[in-house]
């Protein structure tokens, strides 16, 4: 049963090495701080080092901190090249919300270029080192905005909502992740794709959107309604410990996925699209410059 899972209920992780990216606040910090207690070695993914540095001292046990931004393909380059070792766990866990309309260095839309391009390119980058698990942090509002991608202009120039923006990046996480596996499982990897979301969170996140009004909506639900970000770590430390097949989505158990210990959820039929999945995973691979590279196992 996991109505009663919580992070003392992790594994041994002793001997173990994560990367999360964005683990310097809020989900990522949360699950660093877990994973560092059950003995793995945790690496902060983060954009600001000294920010990184500062989280990461407040961590009992192994970490080290290591620059990446996601709105930079150049810097995530540079991060998978200085990686020379196994790793166990990559938690795509980073991400932008509902923000003013911006770029990418390479031009991209932000939500779009960050929240799945900019893993996209990371665990492709670092596959040939994985060992264990990728978990992608996803979000119940993939069903939100069109419920689509939008595979004609995902820049959405001309046309851009922060609500979509947002939507669109969150249902390439989950597409993402189902390829993904079809992928590995094609290959005969052992390694294992899965994702999560925390339901409502309280985070820094929801203190970005775009509209002043919703910002303020947001800070409210955050102190009424809204469970902690330790509660919202919970669905991430599962998948990423737990015996899980390969393409689960996980989240909380309670009303509407908001709140609640973390169980295997449901996805909305765009997010369950393999055609979708492929033909996404061929357009990132032409607006990254990226391509498969994981040899099928003998």
């Amino acid at each position: 049963m996991t109505d009663k899972w919580n992070a003392t209920h992790l594994p041994d992780l002793t001997g173990r090495t994560a990367v999360i990216t964005g683990a310097n606040s809020g989900l990522g910090l949360v699950t660093a701080q877990e994973l560092a207690r059950a003995g793995a070695h945790v690496v902060f993914a983060v954009r600001d080092l000294a920010r990184g540095g500062a989280a990461a001292a407040t961590v009992g046990g192994s970490t080290e901190v290591r620059r990446l931004d996601l709105a930079d393909l150049d810097s995530v380059r540079e991060f998978a090249d200085g990686w020379d070792r196994p790793l166990d766990l990559l938690i795509n866990n980073a991400g932008v919300m509902m923000l003013p309309e911006r770029r990418t260095e390479q031009g991209f839309e932000m939500q779009f270029g960050t929240n799945h391009l900019g893993h996209f390119t990371l665990t492709n980058l670092l596959l040939p080192r994985i060992t264990d698990r990728v978990v992608t942090v996803a979000s119940g509002l993939h069903r939100a905005g069109d419920g689509v991608i939008h595979f004609g202009d995902v820049n959405l120039r001309g046309r851009y909502n922060p609500t979509r923006a947002y939507a669109q990046s969150k249902l390439a996480n989950l597409l993402f992740t189902l390829e993904l596996q079809r992928r590995l499982t094609e290959a005969g990897s052992p390694v294992r794709a899965l994702a999560a979301h925390p339901g409502y969170a309280a985070t820094n996140l929801q203190s970005h959107h775009a509209n002043p009004l919703a910002r303020a909506f947001m800070a409210v639900g955050n102190k009424v309604f809204a469970q902690s970000d330790r509660a919202g770590a919970l669905p991430t430390l599962y998948a990423a410990s737990q015996d899980l097949p390969g393409a689960s989505y996980v989240g909380p158990a309670g009303l509407a996925e908001m709140r609640g210990a973390p169980t295997l959820v449901g996805r909305s039929a765009a997010a369950s699209d393999p055609e979708a999945a492929r033909r996404l995973w061929t357009l990132s691979e032409e607006m990254t410059g990226v391509k498969w590279g994981l040899e099928p196992v003998a």
